[in-house]
């Protein structure tokens, strides 16, 4: 007889979540989800769900995308990983050559890594070599936006700035220099995104001025700050960034882990300033939210600063065990296929506009709704205690907590980053779907900030 497993407790017993207090657990435990179809999970417990946040934003194309099974299934029974130093295998080369076609100008020479902040660590390893081998060793610092957020090892906390990750870590991390002004919804200025002259950039000419020379890189997220509640922010502020790092030689690292892969309307953010970087960060939607992978992709100019004799001891020796894994690369080839052969990007430009307008009919009049900024697919719903001064809820009510307990309990999955709520779904999700969101989401507010 085949034991009956009760797979809650069990997860109890033994899984430490991410992101999370786990003492939650004893009244909100974890769905343990059986398997994904589209833009659905289904529980062991025989719900469905959602995916409203593409399983933390890597979700591209839909759960078990047959065209992608299929390419995976294909790879296993050829090469399932090579050691990537000294070898190499053709799903690598064809991955860089498609991609440097797409990729901001100049971008030429990729590192394979395993996750984002794997990206962002080698991204600022490379920088600050770089600087090193090219005669500036007094170049050791990092600049970074206000409330940015890069991942959580301890280089990329160094150059976050929001404390809700890296409080307690600061005995540990980099000085580093962090900008001020740059949320458009509390616009220190008194501006509004209608009226906005960038004043809050007078923040990062004050630093440049004060710290340009002793400065390796500052690292962006490109248009969209993610994990700061989806802050979206006007491209001119890159520009003149851009303009700053030429001006003071600083190199301008671009982290699209998040914004990248069609997220914003655009295949990666920082196409919408019209600008390159000198390195470039991606993953999640890289690989469809199928395997850990990611890259970190710079100019020939920073890769021929450690092209020399063995002896001079100038190569990047940053590495993973897991370094250009064939299955990963073969996924996200099938994931370039798709979204030129699909036209994704269209679709997810005209759905995104459809969908910020049903949450506005939805939502937008509503007494804690503050704001609904959208860029993309991407819309977040900013709650707050008082719509008039922009006063937010006191932590300790967990509004966005409660809307997502209440969502989850109707079969949508719409995890809060504090008091803002977000759509970020799959980019082929269908207006149905979208629908059926919105519909949920209004009621799980309603349930519980009232009409």
């Amino acid at each position: 007889m085949e034991e009956t497993i009760n797979w809650e407790s069990e997860d109890k017993k033994y899984i430490w979540h991410p992101a999370m207090q786990m003492k939650d657990n004893e009244v909100f435990p974890p769905v343990v989800i059986d398997h994904g179809k589209g833009v659905y999970l289904y529980g062991t417990d025989g719900k469905k769900y959602l995916d409203i946040i593409s399983s933390w934003w890597c979700n591209l194309l839909g759960h078990c995308n047959p065209e992608i099974n299929e390419a995976l299934k294909k790879q296993v029974d050829e090469l399932e990983h090579v050691i990537f130093t000294n070898f190499s295998h053709k799903p690598a080369i064809e991955l860089a050559r498609e991609l440097e076609k797409l990729l901001p100008p100049g971008l030429t020479k990729f590192t394979f890594h395993d996750n984002g902040s794997s990206a962002v660590e080698a991204a600022m390893k490379m920088a600050f070599q770089y600087h090193y081998q090219t005669g500036h060793k007094e170049r050791t610092r990092f600049m970074c936006l206000p409330e940015s957020y890069h991942g959580e090892t301890i280089g990329a906390l160094s150059v976050g700035s929001m404390d809700l990750y890296a409080k307690i870590f600061h005995p540990m991390l980099m000085d580093n220099i962090h900008f001020g002004g740059l949320d458009c919804y509390r616009c220190p200025y008194h501006k509004t995104r209608e009226t906005c002259d960038i004043d809050c950039f007078e923040s990062a000419e004050e630093a440049f001025e004060k710290y340009g020379k002793e400065t390796v890189a500052v690292i962006v997220e490109p248009v969209l700050q993610g994990a700061a509640g989806m802050r979206i922010y006007p491209a001119e502020y890159l520009r003149k960034l851009r303009e700053l790092c030429d001006r003071y030689g600083v190199l301008m690292i671009d982290d699209e882990i998040a914004a990248g892969f069609g997220r914003t309307g655009k295949l990666f953010a920082i196409e919408h300033a019209g600008i390159s970087p000198d390195i470039l960060c991606t993953s999640k939607g890289l690989t469809g939210g199928y395997m850990p992978m990611s890259l970190t992709v710079t100019t020939d100019t920073i890769y021929k600063a450690f092209y020399d004799d063995f002896g001079t001891h100038k190569a990047f020796v940053h590495s993973h065990t897991y370094a250009g894994n064939p299955m990963a690369c073969a996924v996200a080839l099938t994931v370039l296929k798709i979204l030129k052969r699909d036209h994704v990007l269209e679709k997810v430009n005209e759905n995104g506009r459809y969908l910020h307008e049903e949450l506005m009919k939805a939502l937008g009049n509503h007494k804690h709704v503050g704001e609904i900024r959208h860029i993309g697919l991407i819309n977040a719903i900013e709650l707050v205690e008082d719509k008039k001064t922009k006063k937010a809820f006191p932590p300790e009510k967990r509004a966005g907590w409660h809307i997502f307990r209440k969502a989850m309990d109707a079969g949508l999955v719409l995890r809060p980053m504090g008091d803002v709520i977000y759509f970020n779904p799959p980019l082929t999700i269908e207006r149905k779907d979208l629908d059926k969101a919105v519909k949920l989401c209004k009621e799980a507010v309603i349930s519980i900030l009232g009409e």
